[in-house]
């Protein structure tokens, strides 16, 4: 029993977060069907977050039915007239119905799901760079973690960056630039102010060994890397900077590795195999390499500020953008057979995924709702029957044409549409139970 224990608390605690992630989700998007078809004079009849027996419900004053259903796996809003949940079918009635209304009415309720979706990735976004803020200039130091005892470390806490081997880095943006141009080296001469008196110290390679995340899943995860650790050695060279173990590993060609790892003061020993992964690149397109799975950054924590509201908006609309255009890109180049289809993932691996955040904390957690919120915005807005972007094509038509698709076409399509979700869904399962390990 005791054996059992530790993995049935951990499929529990895998099940709530994602369960709390897709709820969270699923309301905000189903709201936005609510609210913007009640705006545009269509009423509802019911609003369930989840499938199956109702489990908590009470009417408003405006006739619609709120409800908790008993299978936490979606929701709907079944409007005046539907038929279904899914609003497929139905009967034409009033301007308040679904099917009564006029296109224009009809096609902003569909739409308005995924744009919540992009709304609340938005309010995560901003608030995440609200909380977290950005570095000062000039770029101050604000926490020197401890290194193992082959680093060279002279700075401390307070010191104003000005230089590094010469070359001027006393923003964040110069601090940024300079790492293209700095000499991969154990130490390197930063020039510093402290206390008023400027001077130049020893430091490490901004980029040094240190782990800064695991990626769930990984190589890395797998072996037993951890967030903290120091990888010191990798089959017998010593690494002292992140470049260094980049280009050891994509030269692996997957061979397993030895790692020597500096961990509370004792070094730990593991091995790893590296996985092909494919990763976005700048042109838009991807790239195939090897990697074990964990992510580094500069050494220290620098003094931050709150960043005025304008600046984190924008910054979290170009961080939606960027999703948004890796996730079609990656599609694109699943399709073309130029990436692994092991980047399709169901919701077995979304709910690993869920769990491995929750358990990361809670900014790791809540900075996941807003990815996964923004991907299920751009999910439903393919063209494919069912789904709202199927929809928003049957209104499309409908405007163009002035009548609607007959309802012999409309059932083909819907077929078609259902049966390639489940198509999509089934794939995805067997790559996270089987396929892609």
């Amino acid at each position: 029993m005791s054996e059992f224990l530790p993995f049935f608390g951990s499929a529990g605690f895998t099940i709530l977060a994602f369960v709390i992630a897709l709820s969270i989700i699923v309301a905000i998007h189903e709201y936005g069907h609510y609210i913007v078809g009640r705006w545009c004079g269509i009423g509802a009849e019911v609003f369930s977050l989840g499938f199956g027996p109702v489990l908590i419900s009470r009417t408003d004053k405006r006739g619609t039915r709120w409800q908790i259903a008993a299978i936490p796996l979606g929701g709907y809003v079944k409007f005046l007239g539907d038929a279904n949940a899914a609003s497929v079918g139905g009967t034409a009635g009033g301007r308040n119905t679904m099917l009564g209304a006029p296109v224009w009415a009809r096609a902003a309720t569909v739409a308005a799901g995924p744009f919540f979706n992009f709304i609340l990735t938005l309010v995560i976004f901003t608030g995440l760079g609200l909380w977290a803020g950005k570095a000062t200039d000039p770029l101050t130091l604000r926490s020197v973690p401890d290194l193992p005892p082959s680093y060279v470390q002279e700075l401390e806490v307070g010191d104003q960056i000005i230089a590094v081997e010469d070359i001027d880095a006393r923003s964040v943006a110069q601090f940024a630039a300079a790492l293209d141009q700095l000499p991969i080296q154990q130490s390197l001469t930063y020039t510093v102010v402290r206390a008023d008196v400027q001077m130049q110290v020893q430091g490490p390679y901004p980029n040094t060994t240190a782990v800064l995340s695991v990626t769930h899943d990984s190589a890395a995860d797998k072996a037993g890397v951890q967030e903290g650790d120091v990888i010191t050695a990798i089959n017998g060279q010593n690494v002292y900077a992140f470049p260094q173990m980049v280009d050891i590993v994509s030269a692996s060609n997957g061979d397993t590795l030895a790692l020597d790892i500096w961990r509370n003061g004792e070094i730990v020993q593991l091995e790893v195999t590296p996985r092909r992964t494919d990763l976005p690149t700048a042109d838009g397109g991807f790239e195939t390499r090897w990697l074990i799975g964990v992510s580094g950054g500069i050494f220290f924590d620098p003094e931050t500020v709150t960043p005025s509201i304008f600046e984190a908006i924008s910054d979290a609309f170009a961080q939606l953008w960027y999703v948004l255009e890796t996730s079609v890109s990656a599609i694109y180049h699943m399709i073309a057979g130029q990436i692994s289809t092991c980047n399709l993932s169901s919701p077995v691996g979304i709910a690993q995924a869920s769990g491995a955040m929750a358990a990361a904390g809670l900014t790791d957690f809540i900075s996941f709702i807003g990815f996964l919120s923004a991907a299920v915005g751009l999910l439903n807005l393919f063209p494919i029957p069912v789904l709202d972007g199927g929809h928003l094509v049957f209104h499309a038509y409908e405007a163009i044409t002035g009548r609607k698709p007959s309802d012999g076409a409309m059932r083909i399509l819907i077929a078609i549409g259902l049966s390639l979700i489940l198509t999509m869904t089934l794939f995805g399962l067997m790559n996270d139970l089987f396929l892609c390990p």
